[in-house]
């Protein structure tokens, strides 16, 4: 079952724009889905990461698959 994912309206200046659409192009990324990696990284980092929130994975990696051994 999907969960339905939060809208919001972000407005950032014009160069930190930029900046992190570059930064979102060179790790294969939408600006959006940098934003969301940024975003749970910092929350990871102040501990303030809810219990049950997945790290999100590369671009163009298949999920881990489990062994059924």
């Amino acid at each position: 079952m999907a969960v339905e994912r939060k809208k919001i309206l972000l407005r950032l200046d014009p160069a930190v724009h930029d900046a992190l659409a570059r930064w979102a192009n060179d790790d294969l990324r939408s600006t959006n889905a940098q934003i969301e990696y940024l975003l749970r990284r910092a929350l990871s980092e102040a501990g303030r990461l809810p219990m049950g929130v997945t790290k999100q994975r590369r671009p163009g990696r298949p999920p881990k698959e489990q062994d059924d051994e």
